[in-house]
């Protein structure tokens, strides 16, 4: 039996993959490994939203309603009906436990996420958000993975050892997440019960034979006597564990996170958890077609409220809530313009929601802009890439060196601050935005010639054109600049009538704006 094929047929637990990949450099040994041994108890918890979620349905833009009420008339929910977060931004009414996990200072919404160039296909804008490439390239690692390569790059030869007894990594479920693919194993282990990790038979222990399958067998023996260990790993820290907090018991999610917050409190050292929650494919039936505030897309946005609210009120009552952070990402938006079967098909950028008590909770960046009219084929505009997200969870809660960010996902890395320092309660207005970014363009709409002008520091700067899809169409530059005002000429004959959007980045913020190229 192949590697692959084994590792495919297993279900209880799922053993790490073997790939051949991407490259990894080595670099120095400090201080920041230290995050991921027993020197750090911080834990970071994702949660993918599997099918492309609706961003515009979750987190409403009030100010766009007049153009979304022209754009998505059948499944727009109405804005009455909307749970306050400002007086510009709504939660879908059935989050009401998102409301409180807000109101409390513990929810911080990142607005358009994305990358450019976007890829509309499940499957490789997956493989894009987990293994944080570029759209253009293909990488076979994980973000998480190659990150723990810098520290293990024999995984998973000599593992679990007395320094790493747990592991590195878990996903609830029966298949591991490639967030955690490293170049030659998975660090994730997949359980569904951990109570019910039965050990796994090695299947005799006569020496092996010095062929190709005696080495496929050795692998095999080897993989399980490792995945036994983690077992019994994972049950004595679950028997030891608790709950503090009642979780609905008919609520997937909340019972992945159960499991967490258990393994967590029982004192596994393990710093990844990914918990999974699917049926966001919501091309038909989104919403019932006598009231949009119901419908598949409402019960799956209550799954998630519900089980985060428990989630994050186990962890305070259990007294490990500075020591967790959860993040949610999914593969791509759905396009602003609704279909004819009460649903949405798939777009580009969308909020993502980072939890916790050691965030910087609020609203990150603006509401999406709405055209007016709308392209069937429109999706929301990225303004923050989804690396940066990364990256930045990767520097303040894992201090990971920039420079080293910088190698595990790209160079144009930039900061975002969405860690802060921990503090028993917090206030929601008080969201710490990153730097404001002048941009001003004229005139626009515009035929053929467009002035852009911003203000820089001494620094780099990418000054790009996406269009409505999120395509990168052209890049001005991409360089150092002096320190001062900056002006642009923008030549847009090449480039069809339509909606476009000029964006700025620079080292200490970006910023956006919408232009019109008339026919």
């Amino acid at each position: 039996m192949k590697r692959r094929d084994f590792l495919k047929t297993s279900t209880a637990v799922s053993l790490p993959l073997l790939l051949n990949g991407f490259g990894v450099k080595a670099f120095a040994r400090n201080a920041l490994f230290n995050a991921f041994n027993g020197d750090s108890d911080k834990v970071l918890v994702l949660i993918q939203l599997n099918g492309g979620n609706d961003g515009l349905n979750m987190i409403l833009p009030l100010d766009q309603y007049s153009p979304l009420a022209n754009a998505r008339p059948n499944i727009l929910i109405p804005e009455n009906q909307a749970i306050l977060l400002t007086q510009e931004t709504g939660l879908h009414p059935v989050m009401t436990g998102l409301q409180g996990v807000y109101d409390n200072a513990r929810m911080a919404v990142v607005q358009g996420v994305g990358y450019p160039n976007q890829n509309r296909s499940h499957f490789r804008s997956t493989d894009i958000w987990t293994s944080g490439s570029p759209a253009e390239e293909a990488w076979n690692t994980g973000w998480l993975g190659r990150y723990f390569d810098l520290e293990h790059s024999t995984f998973p030869t000599g593992y679990p050892n007395p320094d790493y007894p747990d592991p590195f990594a878990i996903t609830i479920g029966s298949l591991v997440s490639a967030t955690c693919q490293g170049v030659g194993a998975n660090y994730s282990m997949a359980i569904t019960d951990p109570f019910s990790l039965f050990p796994l038979s090695s299947g005799g222990e006569d020496i092996p034979p010095s062929t190709p399958y005696g080495e496929e067998l050795t692998f095999l023996r080897e993989t399980i006597l490792q995945t036994n260990q983690y077992s019994d790993t994972i049950t004595n820290a679950a028997n030891l564990g608790s709950n503090m907090a009642t979780y609905p018991a008919d609520n997937a999610l909340a019972q992945q996170l159960k499991n967490v917050a258990l393994l967590i409190a029982g004192g596994l050292k393990t710093k990844i958890y990914v918990a999974n929650l699917g049926g966001f494919d919501t091309h038909a039936n989104q919403v019932l077609n006598n009231d949009p505030t119901l419908g598949e897309h409402a019960q799956l946005l209550k799954t998630l409220s519900d089980a985060v609210a428990v989630f994050q009120e186990d962890l305070q009552l259990l007294g490990i809530e500075e020591r967790v952070i959860t993040m949610t990402f999914s593969e791509f938006g759905r396009r602003i313009q609704s279909n004819d079967s009460y649903g949405t098909d798939h777009g580009s950028a969308a909020p993502l929601l980072v939890f916790g008590s050691c965030i910087n909770a609020g609203i990150l960046g603006d509401n999406p802009e709405i055209p007016d009219p709308i392209g069937g084929q429109d999706g929301v505009a990225m303004q923050y890439d989804f690396r940066n997200i990364y990256g930045s969870v990767l520097k303040d809660w894992f201090e990971v060196p920039e420079d080293t960010i910088k190698e595990l996902l790209f160079d144009d890395f930039q900061y975002i601050p969405i860690i802060q320092p921990c503090s028993p309660s917090g206030i929601s207005d008080l969201v710490v935005q990153p730097e404001a970014v002048d941009l001003f363009v004229y005139p626009n709409p515009f035929r053929s010639n467009l002035t852009i002008r911003f203000s820089s520091g001494q620094e780099r700067v990418r000054l790009s054109v996406f269009d409505s899809l999120s395509c990168e169409r052209e890049v001005l530059f991409d360089k150092t600049l002096s320190a001062g005002q900056h002006e642009v000429n923008f030549d847009g004959h090449r480039l069809a009538p339509g909606t476009y959007y000029v964006r700025v980045q620079m080292e200490r913020g970006r910023q956006k704006t919408k232009v019109v190229i008339k026919q």
